[in-house]
């Protein structure tokens, strides 16, 4: 096939991709990875990243909770769950310490995937977590007391569980970071793309040094790639030259299908599930899963 335009090598990409993963089942990690989506700035498709890796996850026959952590409840619209006012919902968790196996719902198209819900009651729980007592600690701690919880009741286990938070360093996001025992950063390939990253990587290290000594950056995502551009390009070569380590080799392009998957509460794995955005986040949950594999075995090698 001619590759000597964009289109062209965009599709023949795709194809490649179908085939590599037509029917591919990803390796179970030898415990449950949790991990927080964060970047401090908004728009560069943290949500889209939460629902649609957790999707590629749960298709490729792994066990994947999502606990969407921030008031817009965007990804609970993605995952087709329940999520209007008085719907219980991780405000109730973090606030009255409702146990995480009361709020879970199945996603409504993806066996193999729940979701935590958000409502609009969590708006306010920033206020509200302020007075309470271990207030950094209250999702980990229904976090670990559910993982319990399933080993008690025979379930079988969770591989990955997914957090998506706000764009802002409050007290629900501090809660995420301390949940977690890995960040994953969705970074835009765009100009502005690198500032503030600095500032969250910061952060991090904060939590790291005082509140939770095992999180660290372990997965760094290219996301609105344009291949078009020498700007996308530039970009992703320096997020490579600074983070060679954690950044994924698959980027997510733009995509139409992404963005209008949410609206018929849809992930874009369900949506279209041929599309490039679909492959693509297909490719990068595969690779980030297979790379957790390489690393124990390095490790114990």
């Amino acid at each position: 096939m001619d590759e000597t335009t964009p289109l062209a090598a965009q599709i023949a990409a795709d194809a490649r991709r179908r085939i590599d993963l037509a029917g591919r089942r990803f390796p179970r990690p030898p415990h449950t990875r949790v991990l927080t989506i964060a970047n401090q700035k908004g728009g560069v498709g943290k949500t889209s990243t939460a629902v649609n890796m957790a999707a590629a996850l749960a298709q490729a026959g792994l066990n994947v909770l999502v606990i969407d952590n921030d008031p817009q409840g965007n990804a609970s619209t993605a995952l087709g769950v329940e999520h209007h006012s008085g719907t219980p919902s991780i405000y109730e968790v973090l606030v009255e310490d409702a146990p995480l196996a009361e709020v879970v719902q199945p996603a409504a198209q993806v066996p193999r995937l729940w979701c935590v819900p958000a409502t609009i009651d969590l708006s306010g729980a920033e206020i509200e977590l302020v007075s309470l007592v271990a207030r950094e600690n209250r999702l980990r701690n229904a976090v670990d007391a559910y993982l319990e919880h399933q080993v008690r009741v025979g379930d079988e286990r969770l591989d990955y569980v997914i957090v998506d938070c706000p764009p802002s360093l409050g007290l629900l996001t501090v809660n995420a970071f301390v949940a977690a025992r890995e960040v994953l950063i969705p970074i835009q390939c765009e100009y502005y793309a690198l500032e503030g990253l600095s500032q969250l990587l910061k952060n991090v290290q904060l939590i790291k040094n005082h509140l939770n000594p095992q999180l660290h950056v372990s997965t760094i995502l290219l996301t609105m790639y344009d291949s078009r551009t020498n700007l996308a390009h530039q970009v992703a070569e320096e997020v490579r030259e600074h983070f060679p380590g954690q950044t994924l080799r698959t980027t997510i392009p733009r995509s139409v299908r992404i963005s209008e998957a949410p609206s018929y509460g849809q992930t874009v794995m369900t949506y279209d599930p041929g599309s490039s955005g679909a492959l693509a986040y297909l490719a990068a949950a595969r690779e980030m899963a297979e790379r957790a594999v390489a690393r124990v075995t390095e490790t114990e090698g």
